[in-house]
Order: C-alpha cells, then structure tokens, then sequence
C-alpha cells in the first residue's frame, strides 16, 4: 500500500506545483520575448559569431538541434547546440545564446561547479533511477517478510544512498546555471549588443530559466525527504 502513501504527496505536491508554475514562467517569457525582435536585427547565430569572437570563444562550434528550448552547450565536444527558436532575431534567441555561451566560457577557465557537476553526471543518473528502484525493492522484500525484513531494509537504505548523487546533481547544477546567466548578461552587455529594453528583457528570460532549475532541486529533495521518512517508519 505504500505506493499510494497519502504522505507523498504532502512532501511532493508543493515542489510539483512550483514545478509547473515555474515550467509556465519560462514559456511564458520566451514567448513574449521571442516575439520581440533585436534592435540591432541581430539573429542567433550572428549574436553566437559576435560573442564567440569578442570573448576567446572562437573553438565553440554551433549545431541546430530539435525541439523547442533544447539548447545546450556540450563541453565533451566543445559544442553548442541551438534550437530553432534560438536562431531567430529576437531577444529572447540573444538570451539563450549568450546562456550556452555562459557555460562555454566557464568550460574554458575551468570552472569549479561545473567540473563538479561534470564529475558526478554519471553518479547521478545511476542514482536517479537504480536508486528508486532499490529503494522500492528494499520496501517491498520488508512488506513480504511482515515488515522486518533486515536485507530489505538495508537494500532501501543503499537505495537512498544512490538516490543522493541525484540530488547532489541538482544543487550543483543550481550555480552552474546562475553563473552562466550572470555571465551571459554581462557579455550581451559588455558587446553592445542589447538595449535597456532588450536587457530587461534579457533579465526576464534567464531568471525564468532558473526557476526550472530550482524547481527540479526541491522536487529531488522532496523526494529524498520522502524515502528517508518511510526508512525512519519501517525502522521503528
């Protein structure tokens, strides 16, 4: 029965609904913003040029990719990848850009969170997903042996174990993308490449962003509050 636990949803269903209100922030601000065009008419890929030029960016290759809000930089391949919304002349295409190219220059100094985040990407996706499992597994091997199952309980606990990297991940991914935001309005800036308008606008798009990010560390840690609540009632 622990799968339908009301208790869930009193430690998820705040982190989802700020979730979903954070998913309609972003959406709603590059859709408002995407339909605002550049002064300078600049689209994305000359907005990627001009900062890639300006700032010792120029080993950044540019590859379209996908889907809408797709864009990412990879730093195993030294490539960014832009979304078709992304290349257009708007300003929200000259935020996302400036974005990825954020995370390219923290590639290039090295920096430290992004290494981190770099260092337990692997960790993490095992944990997100064998880690549930585990854990489930663990409850469900107690449940089968009147609830005091030892190698159960202690296969939940390794579980949970796991299920930390994954939310180790997601707070380090949280000054990653700040960082590269900040660095991305100051570039845009520093380049003369948005108005004061545009940089509002700039503002509005990248903060929405974060959101998302944020959003995803507190539904992690929700649910990590969740198994440790469960273990703490099959212990007792």
């Amino acid at each position: 029965m622990f799968y339908f636990d009301p208790t869930y949803f009193i430690f998820a269903l705040p982190a989802m609904l700020f979730a979903m209100w954070a998913q309609f922030q972003v959406q709603s601000a590059f859709r408002k913003w995407s339909q605002v065009p550049s002064a300078k008419r600049l689209n994305g890929m000359d907005v990627a040029k001009a900062l890639m030029q300006n700032e010792g960016l120029s080993h950044v290759s540019v590859e379209r990719i996908g889907g809408m809000l797709t864009d990412h930089y990879d730093p195993r391949g030294k490539v960014m990848r832009l979304s078709e919304g992304s290349t257009q002349p708007s300003v929200a295409a000259m935020a996302i850009v400036a974005h990825e190219l954020g995370h390219a220059a923290q590639d290039k100094e090295g920096y430290f969170w992004l290494r981190a985040r770099a260092g337990i990407v692997g960790i993490a996706n095992i944990g997100s997903n064998l880690g549930t499992i585990l854990f489930f597994v663990g409850l469900a091997m107690g449940a089968l042996s009147g609830g005091g199952g030892q190698l159960g309980y202690t296969i939940a606990v390794a579980g949970v174990i796991l299920f930390t990297a994954a939310v180790a991940f997601t707070l380090v991914t949280l000054p990653v993308e700040f960082n590269a935001s900040a660095r991305a309005k100051e570039m845009l800036k520093r380049n003369g490449l948005v108005t004061v308008e545009e940089s509002n606008g700039v503002n509005a798009v990248l903060n929405a962003a974060a959101l998302t990010y944020v959003a995803a560390a507190a539904q992690s840690i929700a649910q990590l509050l969740y198994f440790i609540t469960i273990l703490g009632r099959r212990r007792d």
